[in-house]
């Protein structure tokens, strides 16, 4: 069995569930399939993303000219360092989920 033991407040989010009772429930099995269903989601845009940057990358690093104005240069690596926040913030929140889902003992 696990427990996730996620605290709002290191997420950020503890005003959105003020008055929620902090008694254990168990989950259902129609809510872990949907929660299940919506992490795949998460993962197959995941994988979109990394076939993006697959081709973004093989362009920049091909032989073919490019050619771009100053501005549009700045945007890009602007985007690219907005990509990369937003990335690092997810790893950090699946980190700390990760070590917000332990195994507990199994009952007897």
């Amino acid at each position: 069995m696990y427990e996730i033991i996620a605290n709002p407040q290191e997420y950020q989010i503890d005003h959105l569930i003020n008055g929620i009772d902090n008694a254990n429930i168990e989950l259902t099995r129609e809510e872990r399939d949907k929660w299940a269903k919506q992490i795949v989601q998460f993962s197959e845009r995941l994988s979109g993303f990394a076939q993006k940057t697959d081709m973004f990358s093989s362009l920049l690093a091909s032989e073919e000219k490019i050619s771009a104005p100053p501005a549009s240069l700045k945007t890009l690596k602007i985007k690219l360092f907005m990509i990369n926040d937003a990335l690092n913030s997810a790893q950090g929140i699946a980190d700390m989920l990760e070590s917000d889902m332990i195994k507990t003992c199994q009952d007897a």
